[in-house]
């Protein structure tokens, strides 16, 4: 089983392949929120609308520098909705979502990004998992040791 990790983290959310396009959505395209907990495999994030399973998303995470030990680490990976929790009232909605691939970004502006940023790396979920086992460093930054 995948070890989940308790983090509130800044992460803005994009939907892929014109799934804004219904009454809901007009005019929004992006979303700024924050993850309720992340894994290797996927994040658990709340949104203030409804989505549906199988949504595809491009999400922007913001590791800060008390995770990292180093400077604030951007990384954005395409996801897939994979369950949704409706909690009562229904003002949040709670979405899981399943890493596919991902990448680390540079930028100089770390709170979110513009989609100019230097692409570093892409990796597939089957090497995030490898990556991020207990024998690894996390998220599988690499610190050139």
């Amino acid at each position: 089983m995948m070890r989940r990790f308790d983090m509130r983290l800044p992460v803005l959310i994009r939907f892929k392949d014109g799934q804004l396009e219904g009454r809901q959505f007009a005019g929004a395209n992006e979303f700024h929120t924050e993850t309720q907990n992340v894994s290797a495999r996927g994040a658990f994030f709340y949104l203030d609308r409804p989505v549906e399973a199988g949504t595809r998303l491009e999400v922007t995470l913001t590791f800060p520098p008390h995770v990292t030990l180093t400077s604030a680490v951007r990384v954005r990976f395409n996801a897939r909705v994979v369950r949704i929790e409706n909690p009562l009232p229904a003002f949040r909605i709670g979405v899981a979502a399943m890493i596919e691939n991902y990448e680390f970004l540079r930028s100089s502006d770390l709170t979110f990004p513009d989609h100019s940023a230097e692409r570093v790396e892409i990796w597939s979920s089957r090497e995030v998992a490898k990556e991020c086992s207990p024998r690894r460093k996390p998220w599988g930054i690499r610190t050139g040791d």
